[in-house]
């Protein structure tokens, strides 16, 4: 009886997410892949530290798919300098992670724990001023 009770709690978050998404703005949208993403990569430093070099290469790319998809949603005709600035961090991020990959580097993850940190905070406050 018990031992269904992890995949059961994993659908009920998984439907739950895609309620939050489905009800979101597109603000909000980020900053729901933003927590995803700093979340994944909180595991993939931890993956590397236990040596499950597998679960560390499935996290770490799924953090690059989540920053491809941060990119992909950038408007770079609004957007302008700053779009495009963004990309390039995005950008430096996806070959930071890369490298953390092949040379098994924690501080590489660190790296990009703090730009992303950044970037993420700075959404935070833009979603309190509007």
């Amino acid at each position: 009886m018990y031992g269904n009770t992890p995949q059961g709690v994993g659908d009920y978050q998984q439907s739950d997410l895609a309620i939050q998404a489905a009800a979101a703005n597109p603000h909000q949208l980020v900053l729901m892949l933003f927590n995803g993403l700093m979340d994944e990569l909180v595991r993939a430093k931890s993956h590397l530290a236990a040596r499950r070099f597998e679960r560390k290469a499935q996290s770490i790319n799924k953090c690059i798919d989540i920053l491809n998809a941060l990119t992909s949603a950038l408007d770079f005709d609004k957007g302008g300098e700053l779009a495009v600035s963004l990309a390039n961090l995005y950008d430096y991020c996806v070959y930071r992670l890369y490298d953390a990959s092949n040379t098994l580097s924690t501080e590489a993850i660190d790296e990009v724990e703090v730009i992303l940190g950044n970037i993420q905070q700075g959404w935070e406050n833009m979603g309190q001023g509007a």
